[in-house]
């Protein structure tokens, strides 16, 4: 029976805190616990969940990971704790190392994040900053392995934002040797750092590419992946993102310049008629509630490792 191994590093806060080897065993462990060849009790552990930004499938799949792990749950929502009084984050850190086993965030500022892991004596999970979406990439991972059981010749193609998903599919891509192209309008490209950390893991540097030319993306891709024009905290953005991202819709002409078994993604929440067609979301290449499922079996894998 395969065992959680103990990661490297104390916390995960990017897609790069792990190595490829230890992004491998997640999945392989994840894929265990989801044909329920694997059951682990850690006994009693506790996660505290610290949430800026709304969420309904990190927030539950963290929940139910822990429970199927024999721990508990306890979400701090800054309404209504001293968090969203501006108690300083370090000593919001110090507390909760002494009552929590492990710590999730979904905040803004990955800066914030850093800052928690500064103080915090126990593992802290980036659960999603605006730079990162690293836990998102493992459950996609998953559901891509699932589909062509290894990574080897898949081309994921992005369409959207250069957003924080992009970011972390590039980074987990670039560690798993997938080639990522991510196709945005000018000015929406993926953050720069991340594009250049990438470039330096890829051995093949034609693995990535960032293009503005969406059709050309699409031609050959076996992983048509999509997300929301306008992500949490740019609502005052979304009429102008919208007239942006015209024209990157994910739809059936599109769909139909990408390999014959190729399948759709999408981290959801899914704004039909913009990002997506209802007739492709709702398609038989649909992947996305599979998707979803494999946020609980990454995270239960993840946590398994952080905690070991």
């Amino acid at each position: 029976m395969l065992k959680p191994k103990k990661l490297a590093k104390k916390n995960f806060l990017s897609s790069l805190d792990i190595t490829t080897e230890e992004v491998l065993h997640i999945l392989e462990l994840a894929s265990d616990f989801k044909n329920k060849k694997i059951n682990i009790d850690l006994g009693n552990k506790v996660l505290g969940l610290i949430f800026d930004k709304s969420s309904t499938r990190t927030r539950v799949s963290f929940q139910v990971a822990m429970s199927k792990l024999g721990g508990t749950t306890i979400d701090l929502n800054p309404t209504t704790s001293q968090i969203g009084r501006g108690e300083l984050i370090k000593d919001t850190a110090r507390v909760l190392s002494r009552y929590c086993d492990i710590i999730a965030i979904r905040t803004f500022d990955h800066s914030d994040l850093e800052e928690y892991a500064k103080w915090s004596t126990k593992p802290v999970i980036n659960a999603l900053t605006d730079l990162e979406h690293p836990c998102q990439a493992l459950a996609d991972f998953l559901t891509i392995k699932e589909e062509f059981l290894d990574f080897r010749d898949v081309i994921l193609t992005f369409v959207g934002d250069g957003n924080n998903v992009a970011n972390s599919l590039i980074l987990c891509g670039a560690l798993l040797g997938v080639e990522v192209r991510i196709a945005c309008p000018r000015g929406y490209e993926p953050n720069s750092v991340v594009i250049k950390k990438a470039y330096e893991i890829y051995k093949n540097k034609n693995l990535l590419k960032i293009t503005n030319d969406l059709n050309q993306a699409v031609l050959g891709a076996n992983v048509l992946y999509t997300d929301v024009w306008s992500s949490m905290g740019e609502e005052n953005k979304k009429a102008e993102k919208d007239k942006d991202f015209n024209g990157f819709t994910l739809n059936n002409d599109l769909v139909s310049k990408a390999e014959k078994d190729a399948i759709v993604l999408h981290c959801l929440p899914a704004y039909r008629s913009k990002e997506i067609t209802d007739e492709v979301f709702e398609s038989k290449k649909n992947r996305i509630f599979k998707q979803a499922e494999n946020r609980l079996h990454a995270q239960q894998a993840l946590l398994s490792c952080l905690l070991s």
